[in-house]
């Protein structure tokens, strides 16, 4: 089997490490992984900020980048989320427009292929012990993208309660939201801050070393804050757990 990496501009700009994890994981499972060099953002910021017309382009340069691909596989619940929910509808309103079936085509095409990493785990390749090792407590915040758009529900969860060596607590009020929400936390920043500052307490009442999401933007928003309280605790990408192993520890 092979499958597309869709690694997003948020880790290829700041975290390339979730995307070396992302490759070593699903090659150490058999997996095949391209990456198709064509890829560019999702055209997400554009769209939730109101740039309908300007995520166009964008959506029709990431079809065109895993036309080839069965599979393609993202470690961002909220850039699947964009192309699965989101791409549709662009495509809809673009013929509601009269601006013919394009877009709603190119939806149509790669929608489907499209798979956030656990999903990809769980309901494709049907593996849950990836053999994984990470001896360390961690707690787990599941992204409102991926917990209310893609429906992940325990899949992280339990992905990580079959890592060897990992004491995995849980996280009170887990399905709050962090105050990110992409341009949410630029335009109110306040609220933002306050929540994700509520979260991170939480995350500390917990006692673990590592808090732990399946989407970067999620955790730089939170890892800032961490930052500023001078916490011990850090921040950690799903798939960085998920390659780790005895082995090759994450360094």
């Amino acid at each position: 089997m092979r499958a597309a990496l869709f690694v997003t501009c948020v880790n290829d700009a700041l975290y390339p490490r979730t995307g070396i994890a992302v490759v070593r994981l699903l090659e150490r499972l058999g997996v095949g992984v391209d990456f198709p060099a064509a890829q560019s953002c999702c055209g997400q910021p554009q769209y939730n900020t109101g740039y309908r017309y300007e995520a166009e382009p964008l959506m029709r340069r990431t079809a065109r980048a895993f036309a080839e691909h069965d599979y393609v596989v993202t470690p961002s619940g909220s850039c699947a989320a964009m192309i699965r929910e989101h791409y549709p509808r662009i495509g809809r309103k673009a013929a509601e427009e009269g601006r013919g079936s394009e877009l709603a085509d190119a939806a149509a095409a790669l929608a489907p292929r499209v798979y956030e990493l656990t999903e990809f785990l769980l309901d494709v390749l049907g593996v849950t012990d990836v053999g994984a090792y990470f001896p360390h407590t961690v707690t787990y915040h599941p992204s409102c993208h991926g917990l209310r758009g893609l429906g992940l529900g325990d899949r992280p969860r339990r992905l990580l309660a079959a890592v060897k060596g990992l004491d995995l607590v849980e996280l009170p009020g887990a399905e709050e939201c962090c105050g990110f929400g992409g341009t949410f936390a630029v335009k109110n920043p306040d609220v933002s801050t306050a929540m994700g500052t509520d979260k991170i307490t939480a995350a500390a009442g917990t006692g673990a070393q590592v808090l732990c999401g399946a989407d970067n933007s999620c955790l730089a928003h939170l890892d800032g804050l961490l930052r500023r309280a001078d916490s011990p605790m850090r921040a950690l990408h799903l798939a960085e757990i998920l390659a780790a192993t005895e082995e090759e520890p994450l360094s």
